[in-house]
């Protein structure tokens, strides 16, 4: 289900700089498993090992 909050989050997410985009996608909670996969679309690739540190 896409609500207006998630679409809020993702371009909350897609205008963030990198330590934000890392922040907003550890700290939110209640997205679904195909909302977190949306998110990473809009990740650079280059830095996933730094959202993987921060994730543990």
């Amino acid at each position: 289900m896409t609500g207006p909050n998630f679409d809020m989050i993702k371009e909350r997410f897609k205008n963030a700089s990198l330590d934000e985009k890392i922040e907003i996608y550890t700290t939110t909670s209640g997205l679904t498993v195909d909302q977190f996969k949306e998110l990473l679309k809009y990740f650079p690739i280059q830095h996933l090992g730094k959202l993987e540190k921060a994730m543990q």
